[in-house]
């Protein structure tokens, strides 16, 4: 018994001590339970504090794994996988992104490697294309507001509810909508792609009606929310809805809006590149990732919705976005490498940019790169 006791007591000691190590834009959870003998290295564009919760969980089943997580905003990502490919370099073990249109232009230029398992069977045809890029998360694509500024009747329930808010007040919302720089953003340029997609008439009239109420433009999901906390905007358009659930579940008078007409639904992917350091262990945790285990600690504490999951508590909208038609999935594989074209994607943020920058509110870090 003394000797469980003990057992016990060490993992409750390295449980404590799992708070990063932090190397510059790498950081490190040592290894668990046992001295470390293998190190997983993970290159991801997401949230840290979302995948704790997955990392943390997952050194339960890997004793002695360590984890180390390098942080990227999407397009450095892009650019570095690419890179390592190109030149045959070794890199992380596993790559994870929001912009899975990039994920899938890496495996059509041959940077990455196939994976079969029982948990690959199981992902959803949408989100598995050829074995080689996964969809590991269900993330519907929302509107942000501030309860304390935006009263009930202004709410906007739609794209264009949004559009006929602008319109009809302005004053009341200029410089006060936040939204991505596409240019600077992988997921921001990809959501307004499928956006001009789903609803080409309705798109452009919201982009113009956002452009003519100066918005803010920051580059990523959590600097866009991170202005609507801190009262900078009043309405957050186009974010992830697991980072909106996670910024209002710490500050109650944000609220979250499930567009009506239409949601786009992403579903953040995962690759095992071709030039991965160890893909024994990059394919393990893809395995932990796609299992039934790990999508139950990502619904209680990492990206809270599901396919099969009711919308968590205070999301207004349909008991299933998929049944209900409201939910548009972006299907991972070849359709995305539209979105890729050089060409087409140079002349859709150029016309973004015509519209936007003459108004905007720019981060003027952006321009400092």
């Amino acid at each position: 018994m003394r000797v469980l006791s003990a057992t016990a007591a060490m993992l409750v000691l390295c449980l404590s001590q799992n708070a990063l190590a932090v190397e510059g834009d790498r950081q490190l959870f040592p290894a668990v339970g046992a001295p470390e003998v293998g190190r997983l290295v993970i290159h991801a564009a997401t949230d840290l504090e979302a995948m704790r919760p997955l990392v943390t969980d997952f050194q339960q089943l890997a004793p002695g794994i360590a984890v180390e997580i390098r942080d990227f905003v999407t397009n450095d990502l892009f650019r570095d996988v690419a890179t390592a490919c190109a030149k045959e370099q070794e890199t992380a073990d596993i790559i994870l992104s929001s912009s899975v249109d990039q994920l899938v232009r890496l495996a059509n230029d041959g940077c990455a490697q196939p994976h079969q398992s029982i948990e690959t069977r199981r992902v959803p045809a949408w989100a598995n294309w050829r074995d080689e890029i996964f969809g590991f998360t269900f993330e519907p694509v929302v509107f942000g507001y501030d309860k304390r500024t935006v009263p009930p009747e202004d709410v906007p329930v739609s794209h264009e509810a949004l559009v006929d808010l602008l319109r009809r007040k302005a004053e009341d919302y200029r410089g006060r909508i936040g939204t991505y720089d596409i240019s600077a953003s992988g997921i921001g340029y990809l959501l307004a792609f499928y956006d001009s997609r789903q609803a080409p008439t309705t798109y452009g009239r919201l982009i113009e009606s956002v452009s003519r109420v100066e918005p803010v433009i920051r580059c990523c999901n959590n600097e866009v929310l991170d202005a609507l906390a801190n009262g900078q905007v009043r309405i957050a358009y186009n974010v992830l809805g697991s980072y909106a659930y996670a910024a209002m579940r710490s500050n109650p008078a944000l609220g979250i809006v499930i567009p009506q007409d239409y949601t786009l639904v992403l579903s953040r992917g995962a690759m095992i590149p071709s030039t991965a350091r160890n893909s024994a262990l990059g394919r393990r945790f893809l395995d932990y990732l796609l299992s039934q285990r790990s999508r139950d600690v990502a619904l209680r504490s990492s990206f809270f919705f599901a396919e099969d999951a009711p919308l968590p508590d205070g999301v207004e909208g349909p008991d299933n976005l998929i049944e209900s038609g409201v939910g548009r999935p972006i299907r991972i594989g070849p359709a995305l490498l539209a979105a890729q074209d050089e060409i087409q994607k140079r002349t859709f943020i150029d016309s973004w940019w015509h519209l936007i920058r003459p108004y905007s509110t720019p981060d003027l870090r952006l321009f400092a790169r």
